[in-house]
């Protein structure tokens, strides 16, 4: 018996650093949500744990312990063939790695009829992989540890668009000045409200994007050019880069922005999306 799940992209619409551990991990706040543009695995029982990795997005991503797929498949303490479908780019700043991981989790879970790990055990695999367990818009503090259901993600239309450079998070750490920022306005607005919950977006951050922006320049340009297409409501990178997203009131809208933005930069990974649908394991 095989078991699929799906391994959604993650955006931080926004990203606010807060202040840092004497651990050295950084304190966040930050507004995640999971979208419909993912990875996608299938997990079969087997004596020894093994990894393929196919797909667009394969070339150079590790099939031994350094991927969290190999590491999810230990923790739980069970083996599997393992098969990744590799649709993100990797070091992008939406979490794929991590998604990966949750979504490893998810199917080895249902395929040994075991109990989803807590949120402290999933940490122990990678800050980011219990917030992308949560098909809710979630608020994400801490070190990824701690988060608050807030409601059903908006349905806005959005595009993702990367231009195909990697971004180190560590080095956009070291890059950033200030990391003792405040916290995000907790006066959430109606997030059903599209004009509203735009205006409380763009007045919010992402405290990497500065730092992210000097190491690589390009992702000025994919900025610039998302808030130049016609619709764009905001613009803005996720977690630490490359990957940017734009935010559309329709999707006509999107797609004409999608459209222009592929025919003058055929090189970038540019796609739609919206939210992830409630069940998406």
């Amino acid at each position: 018996m095989a078991i699929e799940a799906f391994a959604p992209a993650k955006i931080n619409l926004t990203l606010h650093v807060t202040g840092q551990r004497d651990d050295g991990y950084h304190r966040l706040d930050s507004l995640v949500m999971l979208t419909d543009v993912g990875d996608r695995l299938t997990v079969e029982k087997a004596n020894k744990t093994s990894l393929n990795v196919v797909g667009p997005m394969a070339a150079g991503v590790p099939t031994d312990r350094s991927n969290l797929v190999i590491r999810a498949a230990e923790m739980l303490g069970v083996s599997a063939k393992i098969t990744l479908h590799k649709s993100l780019p990797a070091m992008a700043g939406i979490g794929g790695g991590s998604s990966d991981g949750a979504a490893t989790v998810r199917a080895l879970c249902a395929l040994y009829d075991l109990a989803v790990p807590s949120a402290e055990m999933l940490s122990s695999l990678g800050a980011d992989v219990p917030v992308c367990m949560e098909p809710e818009l979630v608020r994400m503090r801490g070190i990824g540890d701690e988060i608050d259901h807030l409601d059903t993600p908006p349905d806005w239309s959005m595009i993702l668009a990367n231009p195909r450079v990697s971004v180190s998070t560590p080095q956009v750490f070291a890059a950033m000045g200030e990391r003792g920022n405040p916290l995000m306005s907790e006066q959430f607005p109606n997030w059903t409200a599209f004009e509203s919950t735009v205006a409380w977006l763009s007045a919010q951050r992402n405290d990497m994007q500065e730092a992210a922006v000097e190491l690589q320049p390009v992702i000025g340009l994919v900025l610039a050019e998302l808030t130049q297409t016609e619709g764009c409501a905001m613009a803005r990178m996720s977690g630490s880069g490359a990957t940017c997203f734009a935010i559309y009131k329709t999707a006509s809208e999107r797609d004409a922005a999608l459209e222009v933005l592929r025919r003058q930069h055929p090189d970038w990974w540019c796609v739609p999306t919206r939210r992830v649908g409630a069940r998406f394991a």
